[in-house]
C-alpha cells in the first residue's frame, strides 16, 4: 500500500525517485549530496526549504546539507533567500533551473574549446594522434557552445506552447 495522502502523492515512490536520480547524477561525476539536495527541493510541494528541513527529510547532517547547498549556490541550480524575521535562509530553485544553468555551461563551452585549442597547438597540431584527439574535443565542445543558443530558444518556444495550451485546457 502506498501513502498518497490529500495530495496523490507517493512518498515512498518520491524518495525512491530522488535517491534514483542522485545515484543517476552521481554516476555522471554530481556530488552524490548535493543531488540529494537538489531533488528534494526539486520534490518539495513548497517553494522553498530551510537547511533543517532538508536536513529532516534526507535524514543527514547540518554540514552534509551546508556542504551540499554551497555547491549548488555556486552552480547557480540554488537560490538563497532570507527567512522574514530570522536568522535562517530558505533556498530554492530558480525560476527555470535548467534553461539557466544550461546557459551559463555555455559559456564555460567557448572557454573550453579555447583552451583545448591551444593544446591542439601545443601537441603539434590536429596532425598528430595526440592533436587529433584534442583538436575533435575543441570542435565539439565549440559544436555545442554554437548550437547552444538555438537550443535554448526553441525549449523557450516549446515552454511558451505548453503554457498557451494549459491555460486553454485550464479555462
Amino acid at each position: 500500500m502506498t501513502d498518497r495522502g490529500d495530495t496523490g502523492r507517493d512518498d515512498a515512490a518520491v524518495r525512491q525517485f530522488i535517491e534514483h536520480m542522485a545515484m543517476t547524477f552521481a554516476g555522471l561525476g554530481f556530488p552524490r549530496m548535493a543531488a540529494r539536495v537538489l531533488f528534494v527541493i526539486m520534490c518539495a510541494d513548497e517553494e522553498a526549504l530551510t537547511a533543517a528541513q532538508i536536513a529532516e527529510r534526507l535524514d543527514i547532517s547540518p554540514a552534509a546539507v551546508s556542504g551540499a547547498v554551497r555547491y549548488l549556490l555556486q552552480i547557480q541550480m540554488l537560490r538563497r533567500e532570507p527567512v522574514p524575521g530570522s536568522r535562517r535562509d530558505r533556498y530554492r530553485l530558480p525560476s527555470d533551473a535548467w534553461y539557466e544553468v544550461s546557459a551559463l555551461k555555455g559559456t564555460l563551452l567557448k572557454v573550453f574549446s579555447e583552451i583545448a585549442g591551444e593544446g591542439v597547438e601545443a601537441l603539434g597540431g590536429p596532425a598528430t594522434g595526440a592533436g587529433a584527439r584534442v583538436a575533435q574535443m575543441r570542435d565539439y565542445f565549440e559544436f555545442v557552445h554554437n548550437e547552444m543558443p538555438t537550443l535554448l530558444d526553441r525549449w523557450e518556444a516549446i515552454k511558451a506552447e505548453k503554457a498557451a495550451t494549459d491555460a486553454a485546457s485550464a479555462s
